[in-house]
């Protein structure tokens, strides 16, 4: 059985592309801290390489930023390639079936956007009087 599953933060912004055969794919990195203290005192990470296809890796790409946390889960693959002199090259990453969002859209928000908006409560106001207007079928009470 071939089975990864991961949890940590993203490094950087999803890449996303398109082959040349017009498949989505996506490259990210996942940081991940160790489950054990070094003799230091402190916690080592391990940054995993993770690759995603067709509408996971736009889902991916769409959804999570840089710093945000994700819980992949996916296979292991080891590939190898040949580089501009010649060497051959070998990666270990994560193909990713499913990602799983680890905290709430509002402390995603919170990371991403540094500038406090202003409450507006006039549209709060509107939503609960449509609500009041249409029959719901439990009470509010």
């Amino acid at each position: 059985m071939n089975k990864a599953i991961i949890q940590g933060r993203l490094v950087k912004d999803p890449e996303i592309r398109d082959t040349q055969s017009g498949i989505a794919v996506a490259n990210f990195t996942v940081a991940v801290d160790r489950s054990y203290k070094n003799k230091d005192g402190s916690r080592e990470t391990d940054f995993i390489p993770c690759v995603a296809w067709r509408q996971t890796a736009e889902h991916i790409a769409r959804y999570y930023k840089k710093g945000n946390r994700i819980l992949v889960e996916g296979s292991i693959q080891i590939r190898s390639w040949e580089d501009d002199q010649g060497q051959r090259r070998y990666i270990t990453e994560i193909v990713v079936e499913q990602s799983y969002f680890c905290e709430s859209n509002n402390q995603q928000q919170t990371q991403v956007q540094a500038q406090p908006q202003e409450y507006d409560g006039r549209r709060e106001a509107a939503l609960l009087e449509a609500l009041e207007e249409t029959e719901l079928p439990f009470s509010m009470d």
